[in-house]
């Protein structure tokens, strides 16, 4: 492994059970935490013992969006609530299912949102109103990424496949088995020609989406379920986040571990970490976890 300095910037507390979300709020310092507790807590890098309550539901939450000056929330079991960013205010709500939500991204306007029983929810992002649902498994869908470029959606499954859909009528393009368990985390590199993946294997694997997302390498990564991964700004690095309590950071192109943030070398998390971010035009990477608590790295890369 490279010489790779880490070192733990802040730590954030106050939510009261596991933390599941993390989501950049476009400013460099901001950013806001979700998880078991139903709070939604806004944070600023700039003032770590100062943290804000955002919002509050009555249930768990396991995803956040932002797009544009709304944050999208999924209160498990519910449905959506959309606040604005400027008022801090609720501005819509839309009941979907009696399911967990997973993931929620955005294109051209609509929300995507994937639940615990395998449906995909395409919602108009301005009247709330819903355009199509998709179904293609009746496992959960736990992760989606968007390849504006290449005009596609990846999606992974509890099922282990990974399917990918045309943002144009999103037909099922491709459905491959993917990992020897469930898929928990896709992201597509900037050029939209590759797409990572992890999961309950605690495999990381590389797709090559120009040869139909044929497997082009695959790495054993962690000791247990991969949760989250998360690319710099540049994709030129990822960091991957895993049930043993580590955090790795990883080279993308030559696929090379470069540094591993646990507890014992660096007082990381204690648990499972759950959730990674790495803030843009830094190198500051947010992680949240089990243990109830945010904290921020500074990496040297």
């Amino acid at each position: 492994m490279s010489k790779v300095q880490v070192s733990k910037v802040h730590t954030f507390k106050g939510h009261k059970d596991c933390i599941y979300a993390l989501e950049d709020l476009g400013d460099g310092h901001r950013f806001v935490s979700s998880g078991g507790d139903g709070m939604i807590a806004e944070w600023d890098i700039r003032e770590p013992d100062k943290g804000k309550l955002l919002a509050k539901v009555n249930r768990s939450v396991y995803a956040l969006h932002k797009a544009g000056d709304r944050l999208v929330i999924g209160e498990n079991f519910e449905g959506i609530h959309v606040v604005d960013l400027q008022s801090k205010k609720e501005i819509g709500s839309l009941k979907l299912s009696s399911a967990a939500y997973f993931d929620i991204r955005s294109f051209q306007g609509n929300f995507i949102v994937g639940d615990a029983d395998g449906t995909i929810f395409i919602i108009k992002g301005d009247s709330l109103s819903l355009i199509k649902t998709i179904t293609e498994s009746q496992k959960s869908a736990r992760t989606i990424s968007i390849s504006e470029k290449r005009g596609e959606m990846a999606v992974g499954y509890s099922d282990n496949h990974i399917r990918i859909f045309s943002l144009e009528n999103f037909e099922c393009l491709y459905s491959y088995l993917a990992h020897d368990n469930s898929v928990f985390t896709v992201e597509y590199s900037e050029d939209g020609e590759k797409l990572i993946s992890g999961g309950r294997d605690a495999k990381i694997k590389v797709w090559n989406a120009q040869k139909g997302y044929e497997l082009q390498e695959e790495v054993v990564a962690h000791m247990y379920t991969i949760n989250n991964l998360a690319y710099r700004a540049d994709f030129k690095y990822f960091v991957s986040a895993s049930m043993d309590k580590s955090i790795k950071v990883w080279d993308a192109s030559e696929m090379k571990l470069l540094k591993v943030i646990d507890k014992v070398r660096h007082a990381g998390h204690g648990t499972s970490v759950n959730k990674l971010l790495w803030l843009p035009e830094t190198d500051l990477v947010v992680s949240a976890g089990d243990d109830r608590i945010v904290s921020i790295w500074e990496l040297s890369l």
